[in-house]
């Protein structure tokens, strides 16, 4: 779905712009202290994914749920899969929240990490959540990251390119300041309305039944073929001087994913954790 096929939203940051001769200076300057990392839609995005899919989930769903992780939330433990990134033990769980597939190619003839990807490890956890008899704290460990995840099968650039690491290395400025196009789409076309997680999620927190219906139909698989089908309007960026006008046009599609996301994350843990619980859709 494109952005002009989506509503448009009112926005408030007032920022100054900068000389154009000081973007490349500041892009370069920006270059060398990027984090490599990426984490989809930042801590606020994951926030709001997290409080949509609460409000969606069934009662026996939530009180699982519960069982699990204890006093936590779903919106408490959305952001724990990037946060464990700063311990050296879970440098293995890097790749598990994108996968590549170069421009034009096909994720069915594409080179996969051997460690695991986005796709997979969306399989993989949902399997150890399914299965009453794994260990509970695996299967607490796979509710935490399946939160996580299931935004960042969301995000357009974790779905995207291995030669720019996801936007990581397109360099940008937003509203005159030096930053790349991942943290625009991460974090930016978020923050830049000065709303809460939760005055977020209920402002956009208006799903019609039949888009329930074919949201918690889907498939990993379409989950990534819509980040994809994204990718043109995420590089539609002129001079790459990002502002109101980029702004205006991409944040219906940010707000749209993560109220996507957020119906699709209770969808699926009805599934594996409500009764009679089953597989999600097959791929």
């Amino acid at each position: 779905m494109s952005g002009s096929a989506l509503r448009g939203t009112a926005f408030r940051p007032i920022r100054r712009s900068v000389p154009v001769c000081l973007i490349g200076i500041a892009a370069v300057a920006l270059l060398l202290v990027l984090p490599s990392g990426a984490a989809a839609w930042g801590a606020t995005g994951h926030r709001v994914v997290a409080r949509i899919a609460e409000h969606y989930v069934a009662p026996q769903t939530a009180r699982a749920v519960e069982e699990l992780i204890g006093p936590d939330s779903l919106v408490r433990v959305a952001t724990w899969a990037d946060e464990i990134k700063s311990d050296p033990s879970w440098n293995r769980a890097s790749p598990w929240h994108y996968v590549n597939v170069p421009p034009g190619g096909s994720l069915d003839t594409a080179e996969r990490s051997d460690r695991g990807d986005l796709l997979e490890a969306l399989e993989r956890f949902s399997a150890v959540l399914r299965d009453r008899q794994a260990d509970p704290a695996e299967r607490e460990t796979a509710l935490r990251f399946l939160v996580h995840f299931v935004g960042d099968a969301h995000q357009p650039l974790h779905s995207g390119y291995a030669a720019d690491r996801g936007g990581n290395d397109v360099l940008v400025t937003w509203f005159g300041d030096p930053t790349n196009l991942h943290t625009v789409w991460d974090s930016k076309l978020i923050d830049h309305q000065d709303l809460s997680f939760s005055e977020m999620a209920e402002l956009i927190d208006h799903p019609t039944p039949e888009q329930i219906a074919d949201w918690q139909a889907s498939t990993f698989r379409d989950w990534y073929d819509e980040s994809r089908a994204l990718l043109d309007d995420v590089y539609d960026l002129g001079d790459r001087r990002l502002g109101w006008d980029y702004a205006y046009r991409k944040t219906p599609i940010v707000e749209h994913r993560l109220l996507q996301a957020g119906v699709r994350l209770a969808g699926l843990l009805d599934r594996l954790l409500g009764p009679g619980s089953i597989a999600p859709p097959s791929n």
